[in-house]
């Protein structure tokens, strides 16, 4: 494999949402991170690493209605718990929604937009 010089390097995965301050303490909550930047129709959010999330105002957003193809999903985001049972009453109790979607070692929410996203087992 060859190594090649970095064009440019990775700081944020941006939501678009029609709440970005809710969205946003709702994955503070999750990720156990803190609000570094805000203004009306953006916020983003971080941890003790370079990159972060953003979450954009987007007034008529349609979320996803996956597993429904309808209106399938784009992406989704996976984070690491320890225990699956205790991740899910964590994250039901800051806003999350099942979707009833599970697997060897994870399970599938959305969060108070309905962006999914999943609990994933190391």
């Amino acid at each position: 494999m060859t190594t090649t010089t970095a064009i440019a390097r990775f700081d944020l995965v941006v939501l678009d949402t029609p709440e970005p301050r809710r969205l946003a303490e709702f994955y503070c909550a999750l990720l156990g991170w803190r609000i570094v930047d805000e203004d009306e129709d953006w916020v983003t959010i971080r941890g003790t690493a370079e990159y972060g999330l953003a979450f954009q105002l987007a007034p008529d957003l349609v979320p996803p209605t996956w597993p429904d193809p309808a209106v399938p999903q784009q992406s989704h985001l996976d984070v690491t718990v320890d225990d699956l049972d205790a991740g899910e009453a964590a994250v039901l109790a800051i806003g999350a929604r099942p979707t009833g979607i599970t697997g060897k070692g994870f399970r599938a929410y959305l969060d108070p937009s309905g962006h999914p996203f999943c609990l994933c087992l190391p």
